[in-house]
């Protein structure tokens, strides 16, 4: 349990949350959302002691313990994989340190005799024996293969510390756990292992993430950090944003009545409700809804991006051939003699186990790599937009951000561009930063801006919703679904997928598996599943 009592946090005259009283308690998650710069993982970094606060106190229950996610890739670099999430529960590392050194000894004495016996009266009540399978079991889970648990953490990719990382989090079940975007650079059947795995844990759970699909499904309630406060929600992140959007509504009938207004809501808590209880993600331990007081749901002040792409042709029934494609890197089969059509009206998500399968075959389309074999042909009506995984390159300029994007336009009149511009909520002096210095999500929504200038009926997106905030993945996400043309995309995110994709099309080094059906259905599908046994062999 985490209680927090008068919390004030100020940064010179910048009041980022001030009176925050709240109680984090056992058998909850709960999900942290705000928009950038609110102070998300800020507030975990309070909770945790690695930041003092202005004003106000944190505690945890007696005799608690508190794991965190860490940030820092480097930290570990000269131990073993093995001992770095050993060291994840700090109590049984050092009685286990102790032990190891004092039957090192080579002068042991009486005593050392009776540490030794003292250290393994409490090795034995922290199941100290158990810990090496537990914590390989927690590796082997996360992904990180059996032949790398004993690799010193330097030699691994940036991808498997996060894993590594993440697994110390979780090791020995910890009393309180804070975790800071713990789906980043984890593979959807990685992130579907974790959400099973923290639907089952059974202490206090505090989540910042930008998945949308892994909140709900985790998540038993929503902190909102909105209006310098953080206001605590039962319920997922989902419900949160429906109620939000429907107290923006009714704000904006200013006519309605009060007693209608409220109906309306009770109206829409109970349907909720109704569809929470049903849903695949739910688990018998969680109350989605307990109790809500309807006076407390109001607008959010966050801004979302207007994403609107409007083809200037509509495409016809020739839409894109593939015929006998496939690409290796490095001795490494990507994928191989690919054969299929893309149709009117696919919305086609591509997904494989090396995520280097996808940016090959859009960089292929796309004229920007070549294949090993195959060919592959546009229809004569489609237009393409293409948002690559890696866009560095077109950031290399000291453009402003008009002047950058009057490159990719036909009409570059300055208040034409500004229009492309503010729907991306750039505004004011922020329009002529140079290009050189955005953000990672500065860059998403400038080239996002591109795309939208290209009036294309065939959208081509590398894993999209990279380096966005909820607000932009919820817009673009909600501009796809009702997009008039053909989507070809990759994502990790399980809403996206599940909500845009009509057809799935998973590459593998031995063949395609190709699907008209939507996500929730695939992964479960047995017939998908015998293919996958068979094409991953």
């Amino acid at each position: 349990m985490i209680t927090v009592n008068n919390l004030d946090l100020q940064f010179g005259k910048r009041v980022l949350f001030q009176d925050v009283n709240l109680k984090f308690t056992p058998g909850n998650c709960y999900g942290i959302i705000g928009a950038n710069g609110a102070g998300k993982s800020t507030f975990l970094r309070i909770l945790s002691k690695q930041l003092d606060p202005t004003r106000g106190t944190v505690s945890l229950g007696s005799g608690e313990r508190l794991s965190v996610l860490s940030q820092d890739h480097f930290a570990f670099d000269e131990y073993s994989v093995l001992d770095t999430v050993l060291m994840g529960h700090t109590t049984l590392w050092e009685v286990m340190s102790e032990k190891n050194e004092l039957y090192a000894k080579p002068d042991f004495s009486d005593e050392d005799g009776i540490r030794v016996s003292e250290l393994e009266e409490k090795f034995t009540e922290m199941e100290g024996w158990n810990a090496e399978s537990d914590a390989a079991s927690l590796l082997s889970g996360l992904g990180v293969s059996e032949e790398l648990h004993y690799s010193i953490m330097k030699d691994l990719s940036g991808k498997q510390k996060v894993r590594v990382l993440l697994a110390r989090a979780l090791f020995g079940q910890p009393d309180n756990l804070l975790l800071d975007e713990p789906t980043n650079d984890l593979d959807l059947e990685t992130v579907r292992w974790l959400e099973e795995y923290l639907s089952n844990f059974e202490h206090t759970v505090l989540v910042v993430s930008h998945d949308r699909h892994f909140l709900d499904s985790v998540c038993t309630h929503t902190v909102d950090i909105d209006f310098n406060k953080l206001q605590l929600f039962a319920g997922n992140y989902s419900f949160w944003y429906e109620s939000s959007q429907l107290a923006l509504r009714q704000q904006q009938q200013q006519n309605k009545k009060a007693e209608e207004k409220k109906k309306e809501l009770e109206e829409f808590i109970r349907r909720f409700s109704a569809n929470v209880s049903k849903s695949k993600q739910t688990t018998s331990r969680k109350k989605m809804i307990e109790k809500l007081n309807i006076e407390e749901i109001k607008p959010s002040s966050r801004r979302y991006p207007g994403i609107i792409f409007t083809p200037s042709r509509e495409p016809g029934n020739q839409i894109l051939e593939v015929k006998g494609l496939t690409k290796t890197i490095d001795g490494q089969v990507l994928f191989q003699d690919l054969n299929f059509n893309v149709e009117k009206d696919d919305k086609i998500v591509f997904i494989s186990r090396d995520p280097r399968a996808m940016t090959a075959f859009f960089q292929i389309i796309n004229g920007e790599e070549k294949a090993d074999a195959g060919t592959f042909q546009w229809g004569q009506t489609i237009t393409t937009a293409y948002l690559p995984l890696d866009n560095a390159r077109f950031f290399e300029s000291e453009y402003n951000l008009i002047d950058w994007l009057s490159q990719f336009a036909q009409d570059t009149n300055e208040v034409y561009l500004k229009g492309f511009l503010g729907r991306m909520l750039f505004s004011g002096e922020e329009l002529l930063k140079k290009v050189s210095v955005l953000s990672g999500g500065e860059k998403m929504r400038c080239m996002i801006s591109r795309m939208m200038l290209k009036d294309a009926n065939t959208l081509i997106l590398d894993t999209p919703t990279n380096h966005l905030d909820l607000e932009s993945i919820q817009a673009f996400n909600n501009t796809l679904k009702t997009f008039k043309g053909n989507v070809l995309f990759s994502s990790h995110d399980h809403e996206f997928i599940q909500t845009v994709a009509n057809r799935i099309i998973e590459l593998t080094p031995n063949g395609i598996i190709d699907k008209m059906m939507d996500y929730d259905d695939y992964i479960t599908d047995p017939t998908v599943l015998e293919l996958k046994q068979r094409f991953y062999k």
